[in-house]
């Protein structure tokens, strides 16, 4: 009979009377496992690959030009960039590690030393200093005018007590270097003090920290490491300064590189807009501890109804910063337009799994024509994170710069400061932070000094390079126009003795003499660019004939005609 009534069931029937059988612990097994599998991969979690190679980890990627001698000489000495790196078992994810730094982090502890740094727009910002004293016993901050100096820019709403910031502060002191953090304006416990604002593209403050840096202590190495938004300023920085600048050597750690592709990358995902959400909140805090200022100069009620870093930065920073769009300020402040233009030996770090900062962004072609810049890439690692050995006390990226750093200390590959005397923005220490000028924003946004030319930065850079490199036709042309105002000095002098010698000159010889004076200097400026130029002066003259040639052939064909007729009126 049961054999009967199975034949006449439908499939669907039977599909249903065996899930009523089934047990329930296969069930809760089975919704486990695709639990699990669905975590994997929204995490990003790489444990089974990590157990497949015996969590040795995975090689360093390094980026450089062919012949850069920075590689050669400084990071092909350093064993952890020809490593492995292997992160912390129980944090195979980017997200899982960059999540315990912000939560967690294993904050080493020791305390800072802080001086209030003054800027002319009336700014203030905090400079805490940590020294091999602050973290062991028998040393002074400096313990002598050599010892290096390594100025920190943190990231996006971070300061000296973020957690990473005090791995790397602990790991250089500890070498018997003195560094220096230099927090955002508004940061670290310090009220802003002027209607400014720092942004990622804001380079003006930590110019006049270097250059303070510089004057204070001008026999120390100086070196500068920046962090995430830290890491763009960095950069933007060196590229705008190129060989005019103290600094000796640098790295950047997960800079965002293009913050156009960041910010479409950020909005992609449930995951990435997860992120955008959290650091909108941290934006928000910032702003409420500034409320009076950012009440006054941007759109407060967009400030709090921000539910992204793209709706802050379009009801605050563009406001503040005098920027026509979001997608302006963020081409305008991307420092991957400025890597062509360093001239330090440079150490770039980013993880490519960064959940912030992604590999789309990174400048792989203007890193590997640069023989300044050496990038350093890992599969894994997060943003800021590196997380390595099972305690995860330790980070990948720290020890990996403080070798750099300390490999380019010993050698002869530091950089050394060339002056470029021209009329781009570039001024003495002195008078920036002792006299002024004060500061201004120019139309496109940028922070430029009162009177300086607000020409674009790139037309700038040209401008430096071709007053390094001296070009000889520039050359020429200033030397002659150069030898025509001292001609024109000169006969300028020689027609006053004349005219007080004689006592009164007739006013035709007065007008004889300043015709000369006009016109000599021009003929020899001409002759000199002739002599330069041959092609393009038979190329005026043909021009020349052309353009007048209707005019001589009147005036000709008159003449002719007057001659022909001049036998006939005389017989």
């Amino acid at each position: 009979m049961e054999e009967v009534i199975t034949k006449d069931c439908s499939p669907l029937e039977l599909l249903l009377r065996a899930a009523l059988v089934t047990s329930i612990s296969l069930y809760v097994l089975a919704f486990f496992i695709l639990f699990v599998v669905c975590l994997y991969n929204f995490l990003e979690i790489h444990f089974l690959g990590d157990l497949v190679r015996g969590f040795r980890g995975d090689p360093v990627s390094l980026t450089y030009n062919p012949s850069s001698v920075i590689y050669e000489a400084v990071a092909s000495k350093c064993p952890t960039l020809h490593g492995r790196f292997a992160s912390t078992p129980w944090l195979s994810s980017p997200h899982l590690q960059t999540a315990f730094l912000t939560l967690f982090g294993r904050t080493p502890r020791f305390g800072y030393r802080r001086q209030i740094f003054h800027v002319p727009d009336g700014g203030t910002i905090a400079l805490d200093w940590v020294g091999f004293s602050d973290v062991s016993r028998g040393c002074s901050l400096l313990k002598d005018v050599k010892t290096p100096i390594v100025a920190v820019v943190p990231g996006l709403t971070s300061d000296s007590a973020a957690s990473y910031i005090k791995h790397l502060s602990l790991k250089l002191a500890k070498r018997g270097w003195n560094v220096v953090v230099c927090n955002h304006r508004g940061l670290g416990g310090i009220s802003v003090s002027s209607d400014r604002f720092y942004n990622a593209g804001w380079t003006e403050d930590l110019r006049k920290i270097i250059n303070y840096l510089h004057e204070k202590h001008p026999q120390a190495p100086l070196f500068v490491v920046g962090t995430s938004i830290g890491a763009n300023i960095v950069v933007k920085y060196l590229g705008e300064e190129g060989e005019n600048t103290p600094i000796a050597g640098a790295a950047s750690i997960c800079s965002p590189w293009d913050l156009v592709i960041c910010d479409r990358f950020i909005n992609r995902t449930f995951v990435q807009r997860l992120y955008s959400r959290i650091i909108t909140i941290g934006l928000q805090g910032y702003a409420s501890l500034h409320q009076p200022v950012y009440a006054r100069l941007a759109d407060w009620e967009g400030i709090k109804k921000s539910r992204s870093v793209r709706d802050f930065d379009q009801y605050a920073t563009c406001l503040v910063g005098n920027f026509e769009t979001v997608d302006t300020y963020y081409r305008h402040c991307s420092s991957a337009s400025f890597v062509e233009n360093v001239s330090v030996p440079l150490l770039c770090i980013s993880a490519l799994d960064d959940p912030l900062c992604t590999k789309e962004a990174i400048p792989w072609d203007e890193c590997r024509a640069n023989k300044n810049v050496v990038l350093a890439t890992t599969p894994h690692g997060g943003h800021l994170a590196f997380y390595e050995g099972l305690t995860a006390d330790s980070l990948w990226w720290v020890r990996a710069l403080d070798e750099f750093l300390s490999v380019l200390h010993s050698g002869p590959f530091m950089h050394k400061q060339k002056k470029i005397q021209s009329t781009m923005h570039i001024s003495s220490t002195q008078s920036e932070i002792d006299k002024g000028p004060y500061v201004d924003v120019t139309e496109d946004g940028m922070i430029a000094a009162v009177g300086s030319n607000p020409t674009a930065e790139k037309e700038i850079g040209e401008l430096a390079g071709d007053l390094i490199i001296q070009d000889n036709e520039a050359v020429a042309e200033a030397a002659c126009f150069n030898q025509v105002d001292e001609e024109r000095e000169s006969d300028r002098d020689l027609t006053k003795e004349a005219a007080q010698s004689s006592g009164q000159a007739s006013q035709d010889r007065r007008d004889v003499n300043l015709l000369r004076d006009v016109t000599t200097p021009i003929v020899k400026c001409l002759k000199q660019l002739s002599r330069r130029s041959r092609l393009s002066m038979w190329f005026l003259a043909y021009i020349a004939i052309l353009t007048t040639w209707p005019l001589l052939g009147s005036l000709l064909l008159a003449v002719l005609k007057r001659k022909r007729h001049a036998p006939s009126r005389t017989g």
